[in-house]
């Protein structure tokens, strides 16, 4: 049995505990693919199953990392061979799976995808859920029919995985971005990714009981919820829409009707989870193509397993910034 590491968190007495561990292969679950991985990344998700919060992962212990990409080890399914470089992010992975924080996965077919043509594992594993997240997110907008020349895009978030990346394609595809960030010394890094200002997130933090404020936004990719939404809701200018994706702030938010039926205004909700396999397939296809980003590594942190503990506490301390890259050794 081939023998690999493993990140490893376990429910006690006095609370969540992580460790790397050995496991065999044949401790996986049944599945098509056999898949070694090389890289996973961390996201918000992941620090919710490491903690132990519920709605992400019902039994303890396990292996979290709703990223992985690597190479095929073997697969019962004839859509793919040894040796074939692939992905697989969202379903069950990481959640009630064991994840990408393991050196091998084994899973369905109907998860995986073989990666695009230029792409390597670890630029698939730099944009991770998160960047797939924003991609989903601007394209949903571009649906609605946003263009450039429609007025500036705030971000909210702006510092995190998802907020990083939709700066850095927003400003690629030429809309002026705005990023919204609670963070004040990452004036500079926001503006190197693309945002032409930067507003602090008090700005739309506080609580504002009117039903609508002046129109400010062209279009809006949120991340955090709760007041920043609403906000951002009621100064969206006649016609814009707000892609949502996230619940950092709070899952909870409160509005009127009025912004949608006086200002036309449209809230767009995104999954990255369920998403059907094609529909995957061809935004990760733009992603390595037309929407190919160019300063992925200015946004990305490198790490190995043993690090994972100290970069959920700082998740959830609101300490991190851009993308955390897991190099998996073999």
């Amino acid at each position: 049995m081939t023998e690999f590491n493993a990140f490893w968190v376990e429910k006690t007495d006095t609370g969540m505990k992580t460790s790397i561990i050995k496991r065999h292969i044949d401790d996986l679950p049944a599945g098509d693919v056999l898949i070694r991985v090389q890289y996973s990344s961390v996201n918000y998700k992941d620090a919710l199953s490491t903690k132990g919060i519920p709605g992400v992962t019902r039994d303890y212990p396990h292996t979290p990392g709703i990223d992985a990409a690597g190479v095929v080890v073997s697969s019962s399914d004839s859509a793919f061979a040894a040796d074939d470089k692939v992905l697989v992010i969202g379903y069950d992975l990481g959640m009630n799976t064991p994840g990408g924080y393991g050196q091998y996965i084994r899973v369905p077919a109907n998860w995986v995808m073989k990666l695009p043509a230029g792409m390597s594992p670890r630029e698939s594993m730099v944009l991770g859920t998160a960047g797939f997240t924003a991609a989903l997110c601007v394209a949903k907008l571009e649906q609605m029919g946003a263009r450039p020349a429609d007025g500036p895009v705030l971000v909210t978030g702006a510092t995190g995985g998802v907020g990083s990346v939709a700066v850095a394609l927003l400003s690629k595809l030429g809309y002026e971005v705005v990023g919204s960030s609670g963070k004040a010394d990452k004036v500079d890094y926001l503006k190197s990714l693309g945002a032409s200002r930067v507003i602090g997130r008090e700005e739309l933090g506080a609580e504002n009981k009117r039903p609508m404020l002046a129109e400010t936004w062209a279009h809006g990719v949120d991340t955090v919820g709760g007041e920043i939404l609403a906000n951002l809701i009621k100064s969206l200018k006649y016609g814009g829409s707000v892609a949502i994706c996230g619940l950092v702030a709070s899952p909870a938010f409160t509005t009127t009707v009025l912004p949608f039926i006086l200002r036309n205004v449209n809230l767009l909700g995104v999954d990255s989870v369920q998403l059907p396999l094609a529909a995957k397939s061809a935004t990760w296809q733009r992603m390595a193509t037309d929407w190919r980003l160019d300063n992925l590594d200015a946004m990305t942190h490198e790490i190995g397993l043993e690090a994972l503990p100290a970069v959920i506490e700082q998740i959830f301390a609101g300490q991190v910034t851009g993308r955390t890259l897991v190099k998996l050794d073999h």
